[in-house]
């Protein structure tokens, strides 16, 4: 009994505080370790100021020298206890100093992050200014969007349709919402040069979205009496059931131009290939990597990853979308400076890697 007393006389530096850039609901409890291999751990005891009785909330090991309370009540205030548990005693209870939760407004860990924010919103404000007041904005060409209009001509010259296909994913891909803005574009080539359209899509809200977008394309071109509601068609939400519609379509009423733009997986090859065989131009466009090579392969032009986002403000060349593109290539550019930088610094034994860590 007399080593437990001179083992134990107390457990230093036991502190509770309130968990900092958290949003409330936490105490956070740290400690001395004891120097002693034979103990089992630790036991968290917990009361409000109010009490008189403490509850046990917790157990941490041996080697322990923290805690972390997550069921406390911001309003409340609290005393916490820590003992030492040895065969199946606890001794040495230590009582802490009184504590309360609180929500922080701001994580001062992210200001990085806050940073950088502002900063690309600078650079947005900067650009959709400039473009706003007709300044000539750079964006290098992208083959697969400048034959869009090849397609579309070719199309309208054999007398045959168009068929355009967003992929296997929901309204909520952003390649998808990518899509439909390229969707929206080519409708209106297709409106004006009065060529049929055929869309297809695998879920409602998708389909949809693209009758409503094809439907604004021919009314802004002021041809709305030409527009049918066969053109954009509802298939299947099955993968392969999916591909195998877009594959009797594709026979059945032999399109001249194949548009492959969104999301796909493994009925890209199946789709690309068939499109292929019956000797139409095809564009593709996809940010799922793995379907890449899938595409360069079958297609005549295949816009890769990024491409496809830009190629609304590369089709368009709107203000606000031209704007929004430089600005996130501006973004990229110092992401890559900053990187070099930093990549430099290290070489030079300077380390300030902590200057853009996120907490």
């Amino acid at each position: 009994m007399w080593v437990f007393l001179f083992f134990y006389a107390a457990i230093d530096n036991f502190v509770a505080q309130d968990r900092p850039n958290d949003g409330g609901g936490c105490i956070y409890l740290s400690w001395q370790r004891v120097v002693d291999t034979l103990i089992d751990g630790y036991v968290i005891f917990r009361r409000t100021i109010q009490d008189t009785a403490f509850t046990r909330i917790g157990f941490a090991g041996r080697y322990a020298v923290n805690f972390e309370d997550n069921t406390v009540v911001d309003s409340m205030k609290y005393i916490y206890q820590i003992a030492v548990l040895k065969q199946d005693s606890v001794y040495n209870h230590t009582l802490s100093n009184i504590v309360q939760s609180k929500a922080q407004f701001f994580h001062k860990g992210r200001i990085n992050i806050l940073f950088t924010i502002v900063l690309f919103t600078m650079l947005l404000g900067y650009f959709m200014t400039r473009a706003r007041k007709g300044a000539s904005l750079f964006i290098r060409k992208i083959a697969g969007l400048d034959a869009v209009e090849e397609a579309v001509g070719r199309a309208t010259e054999m007398g045959r349709p168009i068929l355009y296909v967003p992929g296997l994913g929901d309204i909520d891909f952003p390649s998808v919402i990518a899509s439909m803005n390229i969707l929206g574009e080519i409708a209106r080539k297709s409106a004006s040069y009065d060529n049929p359209l055929i869309v297809v899509n695998c879920y409602p809200v998708v389909y949809t979205v693209a009758r409503e977008v094809v439907r604004e394309a021919y009314t802004n071109e002021g041809r709305s009496d030409r527009y049918k509601d066969g053109y954009v068609r509802y298939l299947t939400e099955s993968q392969f059931g999916y591909a195998a519609a877009i594959n009797g379509i594709i026979l059945r009423e032999r399109p001249a131009a194949n548009f492959f733009i969104g999301p796909f997986f493994a009925e890209a090859l199946l789709i690309a290939e068939t499109g292929n065989q019956i000797g139409a131009i095809q564009i593709a466009g996809t940010d799922q990597v793995l379907q890449l090579p899938f595409f360069v392969t079958a297609c005549d032009y295949t816009l890769l990853g990024e491409e496809v986002y830009a190629a609304s403000a590369y089709l368009t060349r709107d203000p606000v979308l031209v704007g929004s593109l430089k600005a996130q290539d501006a973004g990229k550019l110092l992401t890559l400076l900053v990187l070099i930088l930093m990549t430099i610094l290290t070489f030079l034994k300077i380390n300030l890697i902590s200057l853009i860590k996120v907490q």
